[in-house]
Parts: C-alpha cells; structure tokens; sequence
C-alpha cells in the first residue's frame, strides 16, 4: 500500500512525521512524501525535515510563493502529474494551507481516496484563506481524521456522514513526545541568553497583524511595552521580517530593550525555547495547541480561533490588542488560568491514523 503524504508548510511537517514512522513500521506499506515546496525558506522547510527524521522527500514540487491562486493552482498542475505517474492506495492531506486543497482537488478529481488530517476546524471567518482551504478540503475529503470533538459538532452540523468522521486527536503532540529528549536537552534557550521562566515567546505571520503598517507599529508598540515588564524573544518568520523592513519598524524593534530578535528555529530548537519560556504571545494555531498541551499561557492575537478547545480546556486566550496590556499584567503577575489537556492528546495519533487506514484500505 503506497501513500501519498503531502507537506508544505511548518505545522504539516510536524503532522506528517509521526504518521510517516508509524506508516513505516506496516509491513508492506510505504509512506510517499510529497514537498509542494510552498514554504521553501530553509530554516522552516528542510531544517524541520531532519529535526523530524524525515528524509529527503521523494517528490519536491517546489512551487515557492506567490498569490494564492497561483499557489494553489501551480500545485494541482505539479502534483496530478505526480499522482498519475506514481498512483498511491490514498493520498494524506493535513492542515489548512492551499496545498491541503490543491493535492485535496487532485486526489478528488482523479478518484483516489482523500484523508484529511485535522479535519473539521472552523473559525466561522471566511476572510481567513486558511477557513475556505478548511471548508473545501473537508467538503472533497473522504475521511476525515479530527483532533477533537468539536471538529466532530462542526463536521456533523455540516451534513457530513459519520462514516466519513473519525475522531484521532492531536498528531503534532505525538510529534512532541518523538523529540521529547531532545528538547529538554536543547540549549538554544541558554544560547540566545534567556532564563528559565522569566521571558515570554512571540511568534507573528498572519495577515491581520504583519501585512499593514498601522496594525504592524501598533504590534510593536506593545511588544515594546511587554518587553520592558518581560524580555521577549521573538523569531521572525520571513513575511514579518519584509514586512518590518519595509514599513521601517525593523531598528524600532531591534534596539528595544528585552528584544530578542531572531531567525526562524527548527522544531527541537522553538519548542526547546517554547518549553522555558513564562509564555507565548502568537497568531499561529499550532501554538495554541502545543502550549495547552503543556500548561504554558498562550496570548493568542486574533479575534477568533479554529481551536477553541485550546481555550475551553486549554491555557489559550484570544487577546485584542486593546486588551493586551491587562493579559501580559496577568501573565507576569502569574496569574494565569490553569488548563487541562482535551481528550486524545497523548501522543498516539499517529496509530490511531494507521489503524484507520488498515479499517479502511486493507494492506
């Protein structure tokens, strides 16, 4: 049985690698990894293959960046002829980047069985592209692997049949338990200068906050206040950081006591980071999830969430940027909700997923 696992980006990387292992360790099976390339920055693609254990993948689209028509359609062009040349048993799409529904798209048209891993997330905001990849992908997708029962309500409210549904958890935590000793042996944290408990982590790429200058300078206004109360280290995905260049922020951030600016981190390294840090102040979805799963308080910048587990169990809040002087107050003060872990999130996703494809395809 060949299938066909389709990275593109940061957070698919680290989805796809437990159930690569665990797709390895069956006997007749063999796991495909399909690079779309859409994130091709060094730091974030190839460096979070080998802190994974991934090899090198065994087709790399290399579509690189560009509008999100283009993207999304450069990869159904690169990827059918991969599928018709090498027609896997299925094909495992994760996420909510526009190669989730490119490769989704293919597999549809082409009739070969589509998994969705980490199906059913909404954030109900249809001006996020992440929500349309989201909607369309699970719409085209013939099974549908959840993180948690609230991705179930949502895909059951859509009309969605419950054979198509199969609740599996949380794939990135299996992923953490992977690297467990090798986090807590990282020194990176002691390597950018940071104490134990006492700086906080910033993470920032969406549109909504890095793609304006007002909303951008307004960000690092309050980083800089922050920063002043507890140091920050911030890596800088590569959008904000031509984002800041070009706006002229980049010097104001920079010389701001308790900054730490640095490139992005492979995933031993961040999550090393992320594991000693007070807290998290970030507008990614992976984040909410790994810092519920640890009990670490997450400020999360948006005004909504396709996680909201992380926020009913978890120590996630969604914090506007007016109200984002009174959390960090909260957050140093360590006054903090404390959180629970959601059902599921154990580290054995991974299996769960192979068991489901044994049910479903045999081999």
């Amino acid at each position: 049985m060949r299938i066909h696992l389709v990275a593109a980006a940061r957070p698919n990387f680290m989805k796809i690698a437990p159930l690569y292992h665990a797709i390895r360790r069956q006997s007749g099976w063999v796991p495909v990894l399909i690079h779309t390339g859409q994130h091709y920055d060094a730091n974030m693609s190839e460096a979070f293959f080998r802190d994974l254990r991934l090899p090198r993948p065994d087709h790399h689209l290399e579509v690189g960046s560009g509008t999100h028509a283009e993207q999304t359609g450069g990869v159904m062009m690169a990827y059918e002829r991969v599928a018709v040349a090498d027609r896997p048993t299925c094909i495992v799409v994760v996420g909510d980047v526009n190669s989730t529904v490119a490769c989704a798209l293919v597999g549809a048209k082409a009739r070969i069985p589509v998994v969705h891993l980490e199906a059913g997330l909404r954030s109900r905001d249809r001006s996020m592209p992440e929500e349309i990849n989201r909607l369309a992908t699970d719409a085209i997708s013939d099974v549908l692997w959840t993180p948690s029962g609230d991705a179930d309500e949502n895909l059951l409210n859509e009309g969605v049949s419950r054979e198509r549904i199969e609740l599996v958890g949380n794939v990135m935590i299996d992923s953490y338990e992977m690297l467990r000793t090798e986090i807590e042996r990282d020194a990176t944290p002691s390597a950018l200068g940071l104490l134990q408990g006492r700086y906080a982590v910033v993470t920032l790429h969406r549109p909504s906050n890095v793609d304006r200058a007002e909303s951008l300078g307004q960000l690092v206004e309050e980083l800089q206040w922050a920063a002043a109360r507890l140091p920050i280290v911030f890596p800088l995905h590569p959008r904000t950081r031509s984002r800041l260049q070009a706006f002229g922020l980049m010097d104001r951030l920079r010389s701001a006591p308790g900054v730490t600016l640095c490139d992005p981190l492979g995933y031993v390294q961040f999550m090393s980071v992320v594991c000693g840090a007070k807290g998290v102040i970030t507008d990614s979805g992976g984040v909410q999830e790994e810092t519920t799963y640890l009990g670490i308080p997450c400020l999360t910048l948006r005004d909504n969430t396709e996680r909201p587990v992380t926020v009913s169990l978890g120590t996630n809040r969604l914090v506007r940027l007016d109200a984002f002087r009174d959390a960090v107050t909260v957050l140093v003060s360590g006054g903090w909700p404390v959180g629970t872990v959601p059902p599921l999130w154990d580290g054995h996703t991974a299996q769960r997923c192979v068991n489901s494809l044994q049910r479903r395809f045999g081999g």
